[in-house]
Order: C-alpha cells, then structure tokens, then sequence
C-alpha cells in the first residue's frame, strides 16, 4: 500500500503551480482550472484550488489501497471521520479523504486509477 501523491490545498493556483514548478523543476503534467498535477520519479504532487472548499487544511497524503470502500470502512471504525467521502476524480480513480482524532488528513485512492 505505497503512499505515492500528495495533494495541496492552494487559494491561488498560480502562484502554487510556480512554486511547486521551481521546487520539482519541472512543469506539471496536469494543467487544468480545477487542478495542476505534477508527475516526478513515480510519485504525484497535486494544487486543488478548491481544496479548502472541500475541507483539506493542508498537504494531504494519499494512499493506494485496492478496496477503496472496504478501507474507508475500516478508518471510520478505527475512529477517524470523513472529510470527503468516495469520489470520483475522472478516468476511473476514486479518492477519499479522513482525519484522525488530531485533525491528521488522511487520503486514500483506488490503486486502479
């Protein structure tokens, strides 16, 4: 279960994509208003400009289960409560996202997409 994206919440995605441009050195391979995603050495680096909208504090690792559903579950009974319950984000990937009882984000993906 490899821990391979991390997603940010930005109120300026210009201004984010700049900066996370000049920290990877490169340009993001997703380029879209409602997202900039960067592919680097096999892990992604996401800005969601709407991001806080949905919740995320901050920096937001997630991880690839194979069941999505079933490991949702099974965070919920260990306490944690839904962020951003299943969604799908296009191309057949489906995410979530948790915090514990510290108010740690937790995310979780479709190992499919």
């Amino acid at each position: 279960m490899p821990m391979n994206t991390v997603i940010f919440p930005v109120s300026d995605l210009d201004r984010g994509k700049a900066l996370l441009t000049a920290l990877l050195g490169t340009g993001p391979s997703i380029d879209q208003p409602y997202y900039v995603g960067f592919d680097v050495d096999g892990r992604h680096y996401g800005l969601d400009p709407n991001g806080h909208d949905k919740g995320l504090t901050g920096a937001v690792p997630f991880w690839d289960v194979d069941d999505l559903r079933g490991t949702l579950q099974g965070l919920l009974s260990a306490g944690a409560q839904t962020v951003q319950d299943v969604q799908d984000v296009g191309g057949g990937m489906q995410i979530a996202t948790v915090k514990d009882a510290d108010g740690n984000m937790i995310g979780i993906r479709s190992a499919a997409g």
